[in-house]
């Protein structure tokens, strides 16, 4: 399944920018994708067309805040040999560690 990582940099927002990152957000859970976010930026699954939609989307919420400059960044996994997900994808690097976290 092809994932999507984004981080929302809303420029000139001042130094806390959580509340139109939580805006991006809705518009994510709106569509009912699986998603992730960590500390500096959300990863999504979907169908390739569907994430290009909703990154957009998100992408355009904090513009309807007021906010005047976005700086949004964007990365594509989009592995077709095999079906992955985020879970397995963590997996896959935890079980190759010598100590357990």
């Amino acid at each position: 399944m092809p994932m999507a990582e984004i981080t929302i940099v809303p420029v000139g927002a001042g130094t806390s920018v959580s509340k139109y990152v939580a805006k991006a957000i809705e518009v994510l859970k709106s569509r009912g994708l699986k998603f992730k976010v960590t500390p500096t930026s959300t990863v999504i699954e979907g169908d390739l067309d569907t994430l290009f939609e909703v990154l957009k989307e998100m992408h355009e919420a904090p513009f309807k805040e007021g906010v005047q400059r976005v700086v949004t960044m964007i990365k594509i996994d989009d592995r077709r040999d095999k079906k992955i997900d985020m879970e397995y994808k963590v997996q896959a690097v935890l079980s190759k560690l010598s100590s357990p976290t």
